[in-house]
């Protein structure tokens, strides 16, 4: 006998506090201010011939471009389900966080070659210039990652938008740093090599990212769910003789979905202790699209015991 048991209370995520469901005037207000920001950076950069300032501006071209993807992955997660995408597009905002990863890492990368080559042949820079811009980016950085600050740990979509603009804020305070130093000492070479200590620390923070993504879109488990727990909580359930055919995986970077079958020789629990277990995989561990499928045990042995999963 098959019973699917849903959440209808309301969607969760793995473990986390609620995310705010719409962060659609974050969004907009972030890519106005880096838009902004880009165009003035850019054309500062040129002028006080510094490659640092420019790579500033390139690197936040690319967060401005990966602002609006991770947007629109949010508003493409809101489509309702078809026939064709049952789940809906909720899927989008993995892909979202996936493209910001790569993204981000390329942008670096370019970064990363202009700056050696600029460290084998240091030019001439307008030290204030670079400063009074670079500083002006870092405000506008925190603002930016200050928006997203709340969504952070509960979806991973809004964290590569969170982590963009600290790391933004980050390069901008390097090349603050980077520009007083040269106004002092006169030391061209350090606007190339602060460009390649932040592109370091850039790669660094967004490993984990790229990772997570990456595992997250060929549906493995979320990280912060351990299969085994599941599995022990639902081998423990009254009447449970057997769990197999466990399987969980992220329908987007707020949900996450599980099936698996139950060998209840006893008979079928009912309905109001299958809506108990719902409620505990929710609340224990963030899924919030669970279906059971109830074995009695006393017919044909399922077809895909025994579980190879977990």
């Amino acid at each position: 006998m098959v019973h699917m048991g849903h959440d209808h209370e309301g969607h969760g995520h793995a473990g986390h506090a609620h995310a705010p469901a719409n962060y659609g005037t974050a969004f907009l207000i972030g890519i106005g201010l880096n838009t902004v920001f880009v165009i003035v950076e850019a054309v500062f950069g040129v002028i006080s011939n510094s490659v640092a300032l420019i790579a500033d501006a390139g690197h936040n071209l690319s967060d401005v471009l990966g602002l609006a993807v991770a947007w629109i992955g949010t508003a493409l997660a809101k489509r309702t389900p078809s026939s064709r995408f049952t789940y809906g597009l909720r899927g989008s905002t993995i892909l979202a966080a996936l493209f910001n990863a790569v993204f981000l890492l390329v942008g670096v990368g370019a970064i990363a070659w202009e700056s050696i080559g600029r460290l084998m042949h240091p030019a001439p820079v307008a030290g204030t210039t670079v400063m009074i811009v670079a500083a002006i980016g870092v405000v506008i950085n925190g603002i930016t990652a200050w928006l997203f600050m709340s969504g952070r740990k509960g979806d991973l979509n809004i964290r590569a938008a969170y982590l963009h603009m600290v790391a933004d804020a980050g390069v901008s305070i390097g090349v603050v740093i980077a520009g007083l130093v040269i106004v002092l000492t006169g030391w061209l070479w350090l606007d190339p090599l602060i460009s390649l200590v932040i592109v370091v620390v850039i790669v660094w923070g967004t490993w984990g990212l790229l990772r997570e993504s990456v595992a997250l879109s060929l549906a493995a488990v979320p990280s912060n769910i351990a299969p085994e727990k599941v599995s022990g909580y639902l081998a423990g359930l009254p009447g449970v003789a057997g769990v197999h055919d466990l399987h969980i995986w992220a329908m987007s970077t707020t949900e996450t979905a599980m099936t698996a079958h139950l060998i209840m020789p006893g008979g079928h629990p009912g309905d109001a202790a299958l809506a108990g277990f719902v409620h505990d995989l929710k609340h224990r561990f963030g899924i919030v699209h669970p279906t059971l499928q109830i074995e009695l045990g006393d017919a044909q042995a399922c077809a895909l015991e025994p579980d190879v999963t977990v």
